[in-house]
């Protein structure tokens, strides 16, 4: 069912807003590709929880499916099949380099994410 959620909406904000900033200002080893990976799948939960109501559990497998989706994109090297290698854009949706530590991150950052609902009692 679509209904807006301002909760998850204000979230999907607020972590939008913190990965813009690592991705404008933070260049290491931990944070950016880690972190951020780890809230970017936190990110897309909370945005689709911003509009439907479906299941914490659902959503996140929903949301994980399409993680590993785009990640095996960047195995096949999707960006350069679409001759978008040179376009801005598409590196930071599409993304480049392919990497199996990525798939356990957007794993790990789900799990924290339905463990946080839990414990505030599907809330989040």
């Amino acid at each position: 069912m679509i209904v807006f959620n301002k909760f998850y909406a204000s979230l999907t904000l607020l972590l939008f807003t913190v990965e813009l900033v690592i991705a404008l200002f933070v260049h290491d080893q931990l944070i950016r590709p880690y972190v951020g990976d780890g809230l970017v799948v936190m990110l897309l939960y909370c945005f689709i929880k911003s509009f439907f109501t479906i299941a914490p559990l659902k959503t996140a497998v929903g949301v994980l499916v399409f993680a590993y989706c785009i990640e095996f994109a960047q195995f096949f090297h999707l960006s350069s099949l679409l001759g978008l290698e040179h376009n801005n854009w598409a590196k930071v949706i599409i993304g480049n380099t392919f990497g199996i530590e990525d798939l356990i991150v957007y794993a790990l950052g789900l799990l924290l994410t339905l463990l946080i609902e839990k414990v505030m009692g599907n809330k989040l």
